[in-house]
């Protein structure tokens, strides 16, 4: 407690911003674990028994069977929802010691930087392998797009308002009214919204079918 209260002083404002901060992380890496489970045992099922009909299969274009018959399921030679098992958990307990106040230092932000940013670049790259290239989607998959953004934008957020990356001072001002103004919050909206547009666009109707 005493080394938090170094850090933020009686700063409420950087107190409660650190907490939603991390429990935005802290929901999404659930969820996020929760998809990726589901999404290994149903693989499972799947190799036990290739017609099975699974859970997230809905119709033509929501049909995550199809989708996890491809080379791009395993793309490292084991299911890709084998990663989401073995990290989203250290998301969580990075999560649960921010808001029980555990100091965190630079180069576990860093290194949680990098992970958040290599994860949402691999979930976006099968997310656009689905919608163009395999033309059908994975609910579950996109469960994993979605929350791996918000954790991206979430410890984006944190490192940058604490100025993890040592900008010089000039350039952190700017950013820290950058964040001030919530425009980082509005980028992740867009980014959301732009994705949703994608799949709309691309599939329309079929979704529903």
């Amino acid at each position: 407690m005493q080394v938090w209260n170094k850090i933020f002083g009686k700063n409420k404002e950087a107190e409660e911003s650190v907490n939603w901060t991390f429990g935005v992380v802290l929901v999404a890496a659930i969820a996020g674990l929760a998809a990726a489970a589901t999404l290994a045992i149903e693989k499972y099922h799947l190799l036990q028994n290739p017609d099975a009909v699974l859970t997230c299969s809905f119709n033509l274009v929501l049909n995550c069977s199809v989708v996890m018959k491809t080379w791009q399921a395993s793309l490292f030679g084991f299911p890709n929802p084998l990663i989401g098992v073995v990290l989203y958990p250290a998301a969580i307990v990075l999560a649960v010691f921010a808001l029980s106040k555990v100091p965190l230092p630079r180069w576990i932000m860093l290194t949680a930087q990098v992970i958040a940013l290599l994860g949402a670049l691999f979930a976006y790259w099968l997310f656009f392998q689905s919608v163009y290239a395999i033309q059908v989607l994975c609910p579950w998959c996109l469960v994993v797009t979605f929350v791996t953004t918000l954790i991206l934008s979430s410890i984006t957020h944190y490192n940058l308002r604490q100025n993890i990356f040592s900008f010089p001072k000039d350039i952190n001002k700017q950013i820290q009214e950058f964040i001030r103004k919530d425009y980082d919050k509005l980028l992740t909206a867009s980014w959301i919204v732009l994705l949703v547009g994608l799949v709309i666009v691309k599939f329309g109707e079929s979704l529903f079918a």
